[in-house]
């Protein structure tokens, strides 16, 4: 059953599921412009979600091939995934912004074997143990390694291509480094509700849940980034613009984001005062990735989703770290930290 919402003012979505994944399904919106429909996002490449993609732009009085423009949020598989295949069967342009563009650029020339050595050495640096450093020691080959190469740029500040629309693209990095908001500044349909314009927020600001922040991967580039820092800033950011609703990528459209903005900066200033409290003694990246508190016991957090939660907790560290609530412990092995 393929599921689509009517959002007025010329703004529809289509569920796209994710494969084996909880989060369900990515919130593919249509917007209706003079040239043609634009898609905010396109979902996950997989037969079933582009089988769903196509019959939802049905549903929307829409198809795949009248498809003007592609507007990518970030560029996660989920998001990004059916880019190609829209582009192929349209000739959409495709935007995103520029640090992400790189990231998808060298996920394109990278070999999975330079992958397998970078995280190797990444988790062992983060003080990971044997038997899980031992199956990165053979490369194997990765789904989602040839993404579409975005053909044009998304400019913070400036508005996109969508003729007879207003749409305004806000940088708001910390899940990616390039992940954007689009503000669609133009009355919202339902003129009772306070606010300015409707704002697509991709992953960066849903109403149930705190996206995921890790370390921005790029093996050829030993920068010291501080994402976590990045998405606060972010954050107080779409607060200030005070949007009428919210549009996310995932779970359901929301109204009130100042009130969401300032859940979600509570709840990371909570976590790392409590990470705070953990590193009373020393604690490498990964004996702290144990101990925080996660959706399960981390006895019960698959071997994938490990490698997210101590990218998560390395960038809480670096916070704490520039913050000088924290640091490393001189000569330790791999690099443990405790608070100051």
């Amino acid at each position: 059953m393929v599921t689509t919402f009517e959002h007025g003012g010329g703004v529809r979505s289509v569920a796209v599921p994710i494969p084996d994944n909880p989060l369900g399904h990515t919130l593919v919106y249509v917007v209706a412009t003079d040239r043609g429909p634009v898609l905010v996002d396109t979902g996950w490449d997989d037969p079933a979600s582009w089988d769903t993609l196509v019959a939802g732009l049905a549903g929307c009085g829409t198809a795949a091939e009248e498809v003007y423009g592609v507007v990518i949020t970030h560029h996660h598989p989920d998001h990004h995934g059916l880019s190609a295949r829209v582009r192929e069967v349209s000739g959409a342009w495709v935007a995103m912004h520029a640090a992400d563009t790189a990231v998808v650029r060298r996920t394109r020339e990278a070999r999975p074997e330079r992958w397998f050595t970078y995280m190797h050495a990444k988790l062992a640096a983060a003080g990971a143990p044997e038997e899980h450093l031992a199956p990165l020691r053979t490369p194997r080959t990765l789904p989602g390694l040839s993404p579409a190469l975005p053909d044009r740029e998304i400019v913070p500040g400036e508005l996109l291509d969508l003729p007879g629309r207003r749409l305004r693209a806000i940088w708001t990095p910390g899940h990616t480094p390039g992940h954007v908001c689009l503000h669609l500044e133009e009355e919202h349909p339902d003129r009772r509700l306070p606010g300015n314009g409707r704002l697509f927020s991709g992953d960066h600001l849903l109403p149930r849940i705190t996206p995921h922040i890790g370390l921005y991967e790029d093996p050829e580039d030993a920068t010291v980034t501080d994402p976590l820092g990045d998405y606060l800033d972010s954050l107080e950011r779409i607060g200030r613009l005070a949007p009428a609703e919210v549009l996310p990528a995932h779970q359901h459209a929301f109204t009130d984001a100042p009130g969401r903005v300032r859940e979600l900066l509570a709840h990371h200033e909570e976590r790392l005062a409590g990470l705070l409290t953990l590193l009373a003694e020393p604690l490498t990246p990964w004996q702290l990735a144990e101990r925080m508190e996660w959706n399960r016991p981390w006895a019960e957090i698959p071997y994938g989703s490990r490698n997210i939660a101590v990218s998560e907790a390395e960038s809480h560290l670096r916070r704490l770290v520039k913050q000088g609530r924290a640091e490393p412990v001189a000569g330790s092995e791999p690099v443990a930290y405790v608070a100051v």
